[in-house]
């Protein structure tokens, strides 16, 4: 028994194993690099197939805490009307209570979800790196055709260089076997 098992693990890592060349031959994503630059300063350059995204601030905001992070959350500073809804709800169980007490509790937890989506939203970063990714993506992309144009102009003058030395090889080569005139 414990053989068999031992070559059902043997062939298990075998399969395992044939699929990693595969995975290793996948194009790698480029890097992005996401910075965020103040007031005038320069947006830095890629270097190589690596994209540089820069969020742009104003220079007053250089050296403040983010805004996300001056928001507290803490005890100390909730008001004093968010304390009593807080003790509204204290032992609430049931049908739109979103708690694992009572029968249908569950109900209210996908307009809790909804509602603690909605404030995440209204005091999320006002930087969107996905729209200036996309952005940087897209105005590479642009560049692909010109380039591909470009390269297939030089293989081309490259394969008429190259048929041109190869005849002037052949006639050079045909003129030394060729009988001189008399």
């Amino acid at each position: 028994m414990i053989r068999h098992s031992l070559t059902g693990l043997a062939l298990v890592t075998a399969f395992a194993g044939l699929s990693a060349p595969a995975a290793a031959q996948q194009a790698a994503e480029p890097k992005v690099n996401q910075l965020i630059v103040y007031g005038d300063d320069e947006c830095p350059a890629g270097q190589g197939d690596e994209i540089v995204v820069c969020a742009r601030k104003a220079e007053s905001e250089r050296y403040r805490i983010p805004t996300i992070l001056r928001e507290s959350t803490s005890p100390q500073n909730e008001a004093w009307t968010n304390k009593v809804l807080a003790y509204e709800t204290v032992g609430r169980g049931g049908t739109q209570s979103c708690s694992p007490v009572g029968p249908g509790g569950f109900t209210g937890c996908t307009s809790k979800l909804i509602n603690d989506a909605y404030k995440e939203k209204a005091t999320g970063s006002d930087v969107k790196m996905a729209e200036l990714i996309a952005a940087e993506r897209a105005k590479r992309l642009a560049t692909i055709d010109a380039d591909a144009a470009e390269t297939q102009r030089r293989v081309e003058q490259a394969e008429k260089d190259y048929l041109a030395r190869q005849q002037a090889l052949e006639e050079a080569e045909a003129a030394k076997k060729a009988p001189p005139k008399p």
